[in-house]
């Protein structure tokens, strides 16, 4: 498969998402051999439209827009009611929940 046909075959953001993670967790897989990593790399070079070293590949970033609310809000209850997470970030999801509630 030539490069660049890579993006044709993803043809929704979610789906080269996943690809792309599937490769970086490759790349820090220390079980997974040099030819496959450096076909990972190729893969993500193609992806992120960049070059991409082993150390820190840059990751695709959603905008906030394109999240889910009810997702979001899901998340943020979970973490108010989780006992491991500080009262301080407790504080900030309730906030960021009533705004998410008022939209």
């Amino acid at each position: 498969m030539r490069p660049s046909s890579i993006r044709k075959i993803y043809r929704t953001m979610a789906d080269t998402e996943n690809v792309a993670r599937g490769h970086k967790a490759n790349l820090a897989n220390p079980h997974t051999s040099e030819e496959s990593k450096e076909r990972s790399r190729q893969v993500l070079e193609e992806l992120e439209g960049g070059e991409v070293g082993m150390e820190e590949p840059r990751t695709f970033q959603r905008s906030s827009m394109e999240k889910d609310p009810k997702n979001v809000a899901r998340g943020l209850k979970a973490a108010v009611s989780n006992p491991h997470v500080s009262e301080e970030a407790k504080e900030r999801d309730r906030q960021r929940l009533q705004e998410l509630e008022e939209e």
